[in-house]
């Protein structure tokens, strides 16, 4: 099973980054994006189930939309808005899980399956 991320890299306040996870190897339902601020424990921001049904943490409630392509097992996380403290190490996830649409659900399933992470810097 690989998940591979792509898109991260260097913004300023204010600016925009499209995040991109391309999966293959096994069936994913669930999907998501986690992020790590360094120092601190990993957090889910956005979570998507095979029904299309999405999640959202507070701080990015708004600003960032999760979408997926299930013909090419591909996420995609559309951060906008970006602030400094969205600064982080951001990690696709996946699962074979399929029946969660709540956010505390997503985190409490698990997801089995996680990328290697793609680094988001959001300078001010």
């Amino acid at each position: 099973v690989l998940l591979e991320e792509s898109g991260g890299g260097l913004v300023q306040a204010g600016g925009s980054l499209r995040l991109s996870c391309a999966g293959s190897g096994s069936i994913f339902n669930s999907m998501g994006w986690y992020r790590q601020v360094s120092g601190k424990e990993r957090e889910l921001i956005a979570a998507i189930n095979g029904r299309g049904r999405a999640v959202y943490e507070d701080s990015v409630l708004g600003r960032f939309s999760i979408s997926r392509d299930n013909v090419k097992d591909t996420l995609f996380l559309q951060m906008n808005s970006l602030k400094p403290e969205d600064t982080a190490m951001y990690y696709c996830v996946a699962s074979s899980v399929d029946y969660c649409s709540s956010y505390a659900c997503f985190v409490d399933s698990g997801m089995e399956y996680w990328g290697k992470g793609t680094l988001v810097t959001v300078s001010l």
